[in-house]
């Protein structure tokens, strides 16, 4: 079953929306299947691995590998670059769309949301949600324990330090990381000497 369009029109939709739409939990369901297929499949079968992750997902890249479990809402919100790797418990909030560029690489236990619920009682009790796309850049890294909330923009080859808050766009060629997420520095001549604290390259 393909989600039907209608259903991912009312989740993209700026505004607020009730989850219980006739429809949505079944084809939620069909999409929960195909997780749990690929979460369970075996690591010397790539074949098939990469067969439900082209079924699962929105877009799957050339030699973008998922390190099982994957938790997802959906996954057909989901749209991988090429060459991208994210290791053990990525989570997706998905009902927006979440984009990831070519070459990204994400730590384990890290959780990208696009979809919050209103502060009003009265609309959180009728099943009220709302949901803004997240975009992650080109050759970024995000560290173990991140958490990406609704509507941020991570620019490219920026890196996210290990259990950030990021709840406002980052720019493109920097360090950020805390909670909230700030921008530290930008990457500099000092990354070309230094891979890790004081260790140089080749010493």
């Amino acid at each position: 079953m393909t989600v039907p369009q209608e259903i991912l029109d009312i989740m993209r939709t700026p505004g607020v929306y009730s989850c219980d739409y006739p429809g949505m939990a079944e084809a939620q369901r069909e999409q929960l299947q195909l997780l749990y297929d690929f979460n369970n499949s075996r690591p010397d079968d790539p074949e098939r691995r990469q067969a439900l992750m082209k079924a699962l997902f929105a877009e799957i890249g050339d030699d973008t590998y998922l390190e099982p479990p994957v938790h997802a809402n959906w996954g057909c919100g989901t749209h991988w670059g090429n060459y991208c790797y994210a290791n053990f418990n990525l989570t997706l909030v998905d009902d927006a769309d979440i984009t990831i560029g070519d070459h990204t690489m994400i730590g384990p236990n890290v959780t990208l949301v696009t979809t919050g619920h209103p502060i009003r009682p009265d609309l959180r009790e009728k099943l009220g949600q709302y949901s803004e796309p997240v975009v992650i850049g080109r050759n970024v890294w995000i560290g173990a324990g991140v958490t990406v909330l609704p509507g941020v923009t991570i620019g490219d080859n920026s890196v996210i330090g290990a259990h950030s808050l990021v709840t406002k766009d980052i720019p493109a060629n920097v360090v950020a990381y805390g909670s909230p997420c700030e921008v530290v520095r930008p990457i500099g001549e000092r990354d070309y000497e230094f891979y890790w604290r004081d260790r140089r390259y080749g010493a």
